[in-house]
């Protein structure tokens, strides 16, 4: 009896070690994954150190799409894949049974896909040996820079902003501002969105000043999904305050006008006038200062353009051709403004004689006056009459 139950210890006590040896001997290896977006990427699974029967493989994942583990995925020697609950087909198996190689390729890697595949070999007669594979991936930064066109005055506006749109993981995002240093600043904040994407934004404050007009700076994102440091520049433009103004002006027939550009910068470069009128269509004129260049379709002596700061338009003897939209543009160091005229030329009206005068006024006049008088002299008749007709009866 002692004997035989010294035989069946032995022989698990046996069994037990060459179990352990050959667990200790078999290895299940996968490794980490990082995909760009859109891309095609292998989940590498591989079953080395042992020589026992292998049955099946097994693939199972828990990603941002499914949450919940799943089984997608089995390949059996007899059957080859089947697919568990609907075929993706983006999945392709490229290992091969024989060599314990249980790969999978996946193409046009999505957000839905990232999170952790489980590959499970089933062996005889040790049972299921796996590893799991994390998939993370990265999605490059949709860069842009917003010019919020800043005015020309003294308090801090907002000059421009640099996006870094929907990026996994999160851009990094700066401003190399050279001699604006300690003149501007900067604002960062960051969305996460559902989808795991961060949108990070930074914009650059100052007062828009002639000091920081034209002036280069450069919005400069680092990323992991970038292949390399990107610098987007940008020149700073301060713009002069844009103006809506029409104004209606009436002249008659015969007067001058005037039509006067008032702007505040010295550095003007180009002065443009433009005439839309309905009997002479579209005239123009162009001077370039820093090139003393003009050129002109206007040839009306009675229009005389100034090229004088401010510039001016001078309309003598005003004719009703003249009438239309006159529109001044300059061009300066601060950008461009515009103003604009609608003149409409009237006939003058008719001068007043001295026969229309008598007509029109005196005659009424005198009318009333002899309405006036006549029952007057009516009256002291009468009373007249009564008092002979009394003296005569006494």
């Amino acid at each position: 009896m002692g004997i035989v139950l010294f035989k069946e210890h032995y022989f698990g006590f046996l069994a037990s070690l060459i179990l352990s040896t050959v667990a200790e001997a078999l290895q299940v290896t996968g490794g980490n994954v990082t995909v760009a977006l859109g891309e095609t990427c292998v989940l590498p699974c591989k079953l080395t150190g042992t020589t026992e029967t292998l049955s099946q493989i097994s693939w199972q994942r828990v990603t941002r799409g499914e949450p919940q583990r799943e089984n997608f995925l089995t390949i059996a020697p007899k059957t080859g894949l089947t697919p568990v609950n609907g075929y993706d087909r983006r999945f392709t198996f490229i290992g091969n049974m024989r060599d314990g190689d249980g790969s999978l390729q996946l193409s046009g890697v999505n957000l839905m896909d990232e999170g952790v595949y489980i590959c499970i070999f089933t062996l005889f007669p040790s049972g299921n040996h796996k590893t799991e594979i994390p998939l993370n991936l990265f999605v490059p930064p949709v860069l842009s820079l917003e010019d919020h066109r800043p005015a020309l005055g003294s308090e801090e506006v907002a000059l421009v902003t640099c996006t870094a749109a929907g990026s996994k993981p999160p851009a990094e995002v700066k401003w190399l501002t050279g001699t604006l240093t300690g003149k501007v600043r900067t604002t960062n904040s960051s969305t996460e969105h559902p989808n795991g994407t961060t949108t990070t934004v930074s914009s650059l404050f100052g007062v828009p000043t002639s000091e920081i007009n034209q002036h280069l700076v450069h919005c400069v994102i680092t990323s992991a999904a970038l292949m390399k440091k990107e610098s987007l520049p940008f020149t700073i433009q301060v713009y002069w305050t844009v103006r809506d103004d029409l104004w209606n002006i009436l002249v008659f027939k015969g007067e001058s006008v005037q039509f006067t550009c008032n702007t505040s910068d010295a550095n003007i470069r180009k002065i443009s006038w433009t005439k839309v009128g309905r009997t002479k269509g579209r005239l123009f004129f162009f001077h370039s200062i820093s090139e003393n260049l003009t050129f002109s379709n206007w040839t009306s002596h009675r229009l005389i353009i100034d090229r004088n700061l401010p510039p001016k338009l001078n309309i003598f003897n005003a004719e009703h051709d003249d009438a239309g939209l006159y529109t001044c543009t300059v061009t300066g160091a601060a950008g461009e403004v515009t103003f604009q005229w609608n003149l409409t030329v009237s006939e003058k009206p008719e001068e007043i004689s001295p026969s229309w005068i008598l007509q029109y006024i005196l005659a009424p006049v005198i009318g009333l006056l002899l309405c006036a008088v006549a029952p007057a002299v009516c009256l002291c008749r009468k009373r007249r009459q009564t008092r002979t007709e009394s003296g005569e009866g006494l």
